[in-house]
């Protein structure tokens, strides 16, 4: 909360674990800000849209990194090989760029913040 998630976003790749979320404050804080209850805290997260799923088809994360069913905790040694893999895959990607290929890309990046179709 409290704005973190902004500073670690600033980055080449966001990527997610499946079941994790993503945002600069909590559930539970907005439906306390909203609703002035924290049982809404569910309805907040799903308005929210903070999930990997949801935050990977808006494009502001770069993908999501699977987890056995339960949750990571369930097997951490599969969670972490699941991890190492992907971002092993992605920092390849992108040492294969040149300065000026991430400079751009970044930027492209970021420029697609916020941009919205109407329906």
């Amino acid at each position: 909360g409290s704005g973190g998630a902004l500073g670690i976003g600033v980055a080449d790749k966001v990527l997610m674990m499946e079941n994790a979320y993503y945002s600069v404050i909590s559930p539970e804080g907005c439906a306390a800000i909203l609703w002035k209850h924290r049982k809404h805290a569910p309805e907040a997260a799903d308005a929210m849209k903070i999930a990997a799923p949801d935050l990977a088809k808006l494009g502001l994360i770069d993908g999501v990194i699977p987890e056995v069913p339960g949750g990571a905790h369930h097997d951490p040694d599969a969670a972490a090989d699941a991890l190492r893999e992907i971002v092993s895959k992605n920092l390849k990607e992108l040492l294969a760029l040149s300065k000026e290929d991430l400079k751009t890309k970044r930027y492209e990046k970021f420029r697609r913040f916020g941009e919205w179709d109407e329906i």
